[in-house]
């Protein structure tokens, strides 16, 4: 595990209008390539670029609904700092 990892988690309860206006942000920020997310407990700052991984799963299960959306990426430091394979 890296020395300069940071973790953000936040959980609240909003209306649909609420979650817009914060996907709207998130759109905004990603490209701008600059996102702050920050609550009372923390604050993390990310730089999105390149090539980004999108995944998204939706369930129904009885009277329970989940929508998760999930955005990766390497940033351009790691990427450099691959090492390479060799196969014979």
């Amino acid at each position: 595990m890296s020395s300069n990892q940071r973790d953000f988690r936040h959980e609240s309860i909003q209306d649909g209008k609420s979650i817009q206006d914060i996907l709207k942000a998130i759109t905004k920020g990603l490209a701008s390539g600059k996102l702050c997310l920050s609550d009372d407990d923390g604050e993390v700052k990310l730089e999105p670029k390149g090539l980004l991984n999108l995944k998204v799963t939706a369930r129904q299960a009885e009277c329970q609904n989940r929508l998760d959306i999930r955005i990766t990426w390497q940033d351009k430091e790691k990427e450099l700092k691959k090492k390479s394979l060799t196969v014979r």
